[in-house]
């Protein structure tokens, strides 16, 4: 017998946290989350996306055993402003049985068909920000902290409940040896040149903090033709301005502005932080902290989590710039390997962006979609 509970106190909430503790304490692949992290997200005083978006926390119980969660989303940005009748799900775990998936998302489809919407689609998070993507294939690889890992019995599930592919996405990986100044260096003075750019260089995190709403703007632009986009709000900007750039090292984050000071080009990059999270086992303190800032200052691997080009500037080789700026800035501290987040496989303009380093896709993920009507 299948029970599924809503939860409302902290006690509970700390349980749909630390669900995937138990799920996956086997699993080498698997890196935990920062479990205060995690509660913040969840958090309709802290996260201001709730100013824009409702969500409500289920918890699936068999024989009194905890069994699964899921998260089930509306984010009214997107169903309001952008007409996209859609229900979200995210957080989505389950021990391998099939009536546990299917009370827990039929709670989803419900809350879908009590709003009028007209599918559903997961795993997925409140934005564009967050987690996204069942792993469909790479199950070997260690995951980054900015995706979800799962076991491969969840695709199984997915088919079997009616769901359908709708998004894929790829993880790729070069080594640092692959990036060859030669294909930037000098076409990055020539673009500088051209359009009177700059490249900024920071030392400090209040370096960079002038620029970070710039940043997210840049961010709105350059990704808003992509399927399933939703903006950045200016009080979400705050929030990912706290929750994210004080984790990056200043000199990880490359801007690009032109002679009137318009950003038109930026990425973050950050370090590998899975195996220090693996030590941390979801705690800060007492030593999590030391192995996220040993992390932090010491790592070999690095993750590039965004880039964006300014719509107008996109195909006039802005990213040269930004890579020649990354290669100074790591060619002397023996970076090994470099990892990109998942990336939309049919986003044709970032894939030509990295040809030059040879990428190897080593994990595939997809959202499901199920129709409600």
């Amino acid at each position: 017998m299948i029970t599924v509970k809503e939860i409302y106190s902290k006690k509970d909430l700390k349980k749909f946290v630390k669900f995937p503790f138990g799920l996956y304490k086997d699993s080498k692949p698997w890196v935990p989350p920062i479990i205060s992290q995690e509660l913040q997200t969840f958090d309709k005083n802290k996260n201001p996306i709730f100013q824009d978006a409702d969500a409500r926390f289920f918890l699936a119980y068999k024989d009194n055993t905890l069994v699964g969660r899921v998260a089930a989303i509306i984010n009214w940005l997107e169903v309001d402003g952008q007409n996209q009748k859609k229900m979200r799900f995210g957080w989505f775990d389950f021990i391998d049985d099939l009536e546990v998936s299917k009370a827990l998302l039929k709670e989803v489809e419900s809350i879908g068909k009590a709003n009028n919407l007209e599918y559903t689609e997961g795993p997925v998070g409140f934005s564009n920000l967050d987690k996204v993507g069942v792993i469909t294939e790479g199950f070997e690889a260690i995951a980054p902290m900015v995706t979800w890992y799962n076991h491969p019995y969840y695709v199984k599930h997915y088919e079997a409940l009616g769901y359908q592919p709708e998004k894929t996405y790829v993880e790729s990986t070069f080594p640092f040896e692959n990036v060859k100044p030669e294909f930037f260096a000098k076409a990055q003075e020539l673009i500088k040149r051209r359009y009177s750019l700059t490249a900024l260089k920071f030392t400090k995190t209040e370096e960079v903090m002038p620029y970070v709403d710039k940043m997210f703007d840049l961010f709105n632009a350059s990704y808003a033709s992509l399927s399933s986009f939703v903006k950045i709000t200016d009080i979400q900007k705050e929030y990912f301005k706290k929750k994210f750039i004080s984790f990056i090292n200043p000199d990880y984050i490359k801007f690009v502005v032109d002679k009137d000071d318009n950003l038109v080009g930026f990425a973050i990059v950050m370090p590998g932080f899975s195996n220090a999270l693996k030590k941390a086992n979801g705690k800060l303190f007492p030593f999590g902290f030391r192995h996220i800032l040993d992390a932090k200052k010491n790592n070999k691997d690095i993750i590039f989590y965004l880039i964006g080009i300014l719509p107008e500037y996109q195909n006039k080789g802005v990213h040269a710039v930004i890579f020649n700026e990354y290669y100074e800035t790591f060619k002397d501290l023996g970076m090994e390997t470099c990892y990109r987040t998942p990336e939309l496989e049919d986003n044709e303009a970032i894939q030509k962006i990295w040809k030059h380093f040879d990428p190897v896709v080593y994990r595939r993920r997809k959202t499901f979609r199920k129709n409600l009507n």
